[in-house]
């Protein structure tokens, strides 16, 4: 567990800063390479200013367990509950995730993926975690009327093509993507979208039909 933050915390960083610096690491090369030389190296800290806020290394850890649910699970989760007036609109909620990352963090993802099959316990982490989102996805499509068989195979739909992104590090520009984005609609939920639909979409991006 990480300590409580101290008044005298100045030049021995934050929580916040060793925290950070652990979460550039592990996506850059790995839960093996988030060490605590390594970090006080990069933060040109003492070792034991590591301890002023953390008990151990595994407390770290723990604590980068903890933000990827609260980040990635934590944002399908809400996409998947965010109010909507059609199926399709529903999942361009959902969208939102693969293009936002304040709300789902792909990097993050693919790196506790890797950490997973090394660790008996970071994958049950993720297997609980894929549980808890294809559950919310699957409420989602019970809500616009579909019978449990529907909704589990259609939620797995979405959620397996977005995974097989991450884990084979798929590389495509957001204009790509958001060319393809009415037809994996269609193929999720068996309908378009409405073009006030994608307008509305598009431009919570940045985007217009026109530039895609």
């Amino acid at each position: 567990m990480t300590k409580p933050l101290k008044n005298e915390s100045g030049w021995r960083g934050s929580p916040e800063v060793w925290f950070e610096a652990a979460i550039e690491i592990l996506l850059e090369s790995g839960v093996e390479a988030v060490k605590i030389s390594t970090l006080a190296k990069r933060l040109n800290l003492s070792r034991t200013s590591f301890y002023w806020f953390f008990n151990d290394r595994e407390a770290l850890l723990s604590d980068l367990v903890s933000a990827w649910k609260d980040k990635n699970t934590g944002g399908i989760v809400a996409q998947s509950e965010a109010y909507a007036d059609s199926l399709a609109e529903a999942t361009l909620n959902v969208f939102d995730c693969w293009l936002d990352e304040t709300l789902f963090d792909s990097k993050f993802e693919f790196a506790i993926r890797s950490w997973s099959l090394r660790s008996q316990a970071i994958q049950e982490e993720v297997q609980r975690a894929d549980t808890l989102r294809l559950s919310a996805l699957a409420n989602m499509f019970r809500r616009h009327g579909f019978n449990d068989i529907e909704a589990d195979v259609h939620s797995r739909t979405i959620y397996l093509v977005q995974i097989g992104y991450i884990t084979m590090q798929t590389r495509e520009s957001v204009a790509e993507r958001m060319r393809r984005i009415p037809e994996y609609v269609k193929i999720f939920t068996g309908e378009l979208p409405q073009p006030h639909e994608l307008k509305r979409f598009y431009h919570k991006h940045g985007y217009t039909q026109e530039n895609v």
